[in-house]
């Protein structure tokens, strides 16, 4: 029995010195190049609602529960699960720096917390993404022998993980709008004169259109004794590919219960009421189309989904402002984010 109890430490003695040596942390780095701009991978990783759109983990147990609370995205954003495969968790966003890079804790606070974060690297219209693992197990000796065979699970994931969202973010539209200037806002009706209007989707043409509409809006609006309240706008209604729909507007004060509301062409309505985007485009009205693609893009890669038509405010007088310095400002309506 003795040597018995000898051979018992002799052993637990040589697994602590084993295990003393084995390596401290649990470190793992995954890479991929993913044809899309870094905003649109940022966008993908910055958000715990998106991350479960490409996420393969929960595949395992498609019954859990999970949790997002906190932010939309970026820090404060955290995420907890409740599984009988996965077992509970939590994650926390605490680092997120646009473009490039985006930090998280599992589990803070707890024995075993771990951190990742992901690197991006734009090159040209492609970015480098590096997915980092790090846990440190102290002089947890268990915990040292647990990492050897847990660094090569969480290595197969991440390989994983970066595969499917290397194949979501290249499915997205392909538009760098890491330079738009935007806002999230709640807007209120107001009166507009409003004229509906077609034109070709060709600059020169578009700008005549509006500028007859424009000037048939003014006359409505003197014969019915209102005053302008606002810059002009352009309300798109629909877009074949050859022909351009849209209300050619400008907002209006003095509307009353007398104030017809149709007249010869001219009508009266409201604008949207509700929560927008709003982008700031400077520069010139051809380049507008590349913000409405951007925008597209922003919209897509975050997953916020429209909730009526965009317009556009020209604030900016061509006739006194120059071409490059024209201020237009685009509003996207958008179902609460």
């Amino acid at each position: 029995m003795q040597k018995l109890l000898y051979g018992v430490v002799a052993f637990i003695i040589a697994l602590l010195v084993i295990g003393l040596t084995l390596p401290r942390y649990a470190r793992v780095e995954v890479e991929a190049q993913i044809d899309a701009y870094p905003a649109t991978v940022f966008a993908l990783v910055n958000d715990f609602h998106r991350v479960t759109m490409w996420s393969p983990w929960l595949e395992a147990d498609p019954n859990a529960r999970v949790v997002i609370s906190g932010p939309a995205r970026g820090v404060g954003a955290t995420m907890t699960w409740d599984g009988t495969i996965i077992g509970t968790g939590t994650q926390v966003i605490t680092d997120s720096r646009p473009f490039g890079y985006v930090a998280t804790t599992i589990n803070p606070g707890e024995s075993g917390e771990a951190r990742t974060w992901f690197n991006l690297a734009g090159n040209g219209q492609s970015t480098q993404v590096t997915w980092r693992f790090e846990t440190d197990y102290g002089f947890n000796v268990l915990g040292r022998f647990f990492g050897l065979a847990f660094a090569g699970i969480v290595r197969r994931d991440y390989e994983a993980g970066l595969a499917r969202l290397r194949d979501y973010a290249e499915s997205l539209p392909g538009a760098d709008f890491s330079d738009l200037q935007i806002e999230q806002l709640v807007v209120e009706a107001a009166d507009i004169a409003y004229l509906p209007t077609t034109s070709i989707p060709e600059p020169a043409a578009m700008s005549e259109a509006m500028g007859d509409a424009y000037f048939e809006i003014l006359g409505f609006i003197d014969t019915q004794g209102l005053s302008e309240a606002g810059a002009p706008l352009s309300i798109t209604r629909s877009f074949s590919g050859s022909e351009l729909q849209f209300d050619a507007a400008i907002p209006v004060r003095g509307v009353t219960e007398d104030t017809p509301r149709e007249g010869h062409r001219v009508k009266i309505g409201s604008t949207y009421a509700g929560n927008v985007i709003r982008v700031r485009h400077v520069g010139s009205y051809r380049t507008l189309g590349a913000t409405h693609f951007k925008i597209g893009a922003y919209l897509g890669a975050l997953g916020i989904k429209r909730a009526g038509a965009a317009w556009e405010s020209y604030v900016s007088d061509p006739t006194r402002v120059p071409e490059a310095e024209l201020v237009t400002y685009v509003y996207y309506p958008i179902s609460s984010t």
